[in-house]
C-alpha cells in the first residue's frame, strides 16, 4: 500500500544534500576497512600453531567458500535497486515483500550449497590442487563453515535491503559485530581451547549466523506489518520474473568482471614468480580503491533508486552528481596517497627486495587506477539503482572484449606493462560506454 503522499520533484531534489550522501557512504567505507582485519587474524591465530599446513588450509577453504557465496552476490545489488525504487514510489507493501523474497532466495541458495557440498568441494580441489595434508584440513574447515551458507547468503539480501533504506549505519554495526565476534572466538577456540582449523571454522560459522540474526533484528519494523507474509504479493509471478532477469544480468556482468581479474592473474603468472608476486602486491591497491569507492556507489544506488521509483529525473541527476563528486574527490586523494606512500606500502607488504623493486616499476599504473575506475564504479551504482541491468551486462561485455583485444595487442609487445595497460583500458571503456547509455536511463524515467 501507499500510505503517504510522494514529495514533489523539487522537494525530492532539495532533500539530496552532501550531508545525506556522506551519511550513506561513510559507514560503508568504515565497514569495508574492517574486512582485511578478519583475514589477518584468521591467518595469525593458526600461524601460532607453528605449522604451514593450517595456514594454507584456512586460506584455501575461505577462498573456496567465498567464491561459492560470491556467486550469489547479485542478490545484494538487485535488492538495493528494487527496494529503493519501491521506497521511492511509497510502496511499503512491496518493500516488505522484497525483503521476504531476498531471504527466501538466500535460504534456498544456502541449502543448495549445503546439499551439493561434496561435488562442489571435489570440483574446487580439482581446480586448485593442494597437498594431501592441506586438503584434509581445508575439507575439515569447509565441512563446518558450509553450514552457515544460508546465513552468509541471506546477509546479501539483508544488507541490500538496509542500504536501499539508507540505513548503512546498521550495515556497519552488523559488520563490526560479525568481525568482532569472529576474532574473539578465533582467539578463544584456537589459542585457548586448541581446536585448530576447526576452531577457526566454528568461529566463522557462529559469527555468520549471529550476523544474520542481527540483520533480521534491524529489519524488525518490516515484520510488524503483515505485508512481509502477503504470499500473493511475495510470489507474484511478474515481480519474480523481473527480479530473476535483473539478477541474471548482474550475475553475467559480475562473471565477466571476474574473468578480467582472473585473466590478469593467470597471465601475470606466466611472467615469472617475481612479476606474479609484484602484481599480487599491487592488486591490493586496487582492492583499497574498491573499498574506498564502494560507499559512494552504494549512496548512488539508494538515491538513484528512490528517484527512479518516484519518477523524479532531477532528483536522480542530483543524487548521481553529488555521489560522484565525493567519489571523484576520494579517487584524487587515493591517487596522491598511492603516489606518495606507495613505495612504503609495497615494502610493508613484501619483504623480498626483488619483489619490492619489481612492484615499484609498475606503481604508476595503480596510481591511475582510482582515476580510471571512478567512472565505472559510480555508473555501476547509478545503473544498479535504476535497475538498468541489461545496459550493465552489455557494456561489461564490450569492456571484456576490449580487454581481450588489448591483451592480445599489448602483452606480446610490452609484457607486464601491456597487461596493466589493458586493465586500465577496460576500466575506462566501461565508464565511457555506461556514460553513453546514461541519457537513455533518464529518458526511461520520464517516459509515460
Amino acid at each position: 500500500m501507499k500510505d503517504k503522499a510522494k514529495p514533489t520533484a523539487a522537494e525530492a531534489t532539495a532533500a539530496i544534500t552532501h550531508r545525506r550522501v556522506l551519511h550513506i557512504a561513510l559507514p560503508i567505507v568504515v565497514s569495508n576497512a574492517t574486512v582485511p582485519i578478519l583475514g589477518a587474524v584468521d591467518t595469525g591465530v593458526v600461524g601460532q600453531m607453528g605449522l604451514a599446513a593450517p595456514i594454507g588450509a584456512v586460506g584455501l577453504g575461505a577462498i573456496v567458500l567465498s567464491a561459492f557465496y560470491w556467486f550469489f552476490g547479485f542478490l545484494r545489488m538487485g535488492t538495493v535497486g528494487l527496494t529503493a525504487q519501491a521506497a521511492g514510489d511509497d510502496d511499503t507493501a512491496e518493500v516488505a515483500a522484497l525483503l521476504t523474497r531476498g531471504l527466501l532466495i538466500g535460504l534456498g541458495a544456502g541449502l543448495a550449497v549445503i546439499a551439493l557440498q561434496l561435488p562442489l568441494f571435489w570440483a574446487a580441489f580439482s581446480v586448485s590442487p593442494a597437498s594431501s595434508e592441506v586438503e584434509l584440513l581445508a575439507r575439515q574447515y569447509m565441512s563446518i563453515r558450509v553450514w552457515s551458507a544460508p546465513a552468509a547468503i541471506a546477509i546479501y539480501a539483508i544488507t541490500g535491503w538496509l542500504i536501499a533504506q539508507e540505513r548503512t549505519r546498521a550495515v556497519l554495526v552488523i559488520q563490526l559485530w560479525m568481525n568482532g565476534l569472529n576474532i574473539g572466538l578465533d582467539l578463544w577456540f584456537v589459542l585457548g581451547l586448541d581446536w585448530g582449523v576447526q576452531g577457526v571454522a566454528l568461529a566463522t560459522f557462529l559469527a555468520e549466523w549471529s550476523g544474520a540474526a542481527m540483520g533480521l533484528w534491524f529489519c524488525r519494523a518490516a515484520f510488524r506489518s503483515p505485508d512481509w507474509r502477503n504470499w500473493l504479493q511475495v510470489f507474484d509471478r511478474l515481480r519474480w520474473v523481473r527480479m530473476v532477469k535483473l539478477n541474471t544480468d548482474i550475475l553475467i556482468r559480475s562473471m565477466l568482471l571476474e574473468a578480467i581479474f582472473l585473466s590478469f592473474v593467470f597471465l601475470g603468472s606466466d611472467m615469472g614468480d617475481v612479476t606474479l608476486a609484484a602484481n599480487q602486491v599491487l592488486l591490493q591497491f586496487l582492492m583499497i580503491t574498491a573499498y574506498g569507492l564502494d560507499g559512494f556507489a552504494f549512496a548512488a544506488e539508494a538515491l538513484v533508486g528512490r528517484a527512479v521509483g518516484a519518477r523524479h529525473v532531477t532528483a536522480l541527476r542530483r543524487g548521481a552528481v553529488l555521489a560522484s563528486f565525493w567519489a571523484t574527490l576520494i579517487s584524487l586523494l587515493m591517487a596522491v596517497g598511492f603516489w606518495t606512500m606507495g613505495p612504503q606500502i609495497i615494502d610493508l607488504m613484501a619483504k623480498a627486495p626483488e619483489v619490492q623493486t619489481e612492484a615499484r616499476i609498475y606503481l604508476g599504473y595503480v596510481v591511475l587506477v582510482p582515476l580510471a575506475g571512478v567512472g565505472a564504479f559510480m555508473l555501476d551504482g547509478i545503473f544498479i539503482g535504476a535497475t538498468r541491468s541489461r545496459d550493465m551486462r552489455n557494456m561489461m561485455g564490450i569492456s571484456f572484449l576490449i580487454f581481450v583485444g588489448a591483451v592480445a595487442l599489448l602483452v606480446p609487445a610490452y609484457g607486464n606493462h601491456g597487461l596493466w595497460a589493458a586493465m586500465l583500458i577496460s576500466f575506462v571503456v566501461r565508464g565511457i560506454t555506461l556514460g553513453l547509455r546514461y541519457p537513455a536511463l533518464e529518458r526511461a524515467v520520464t517516459a509515460p
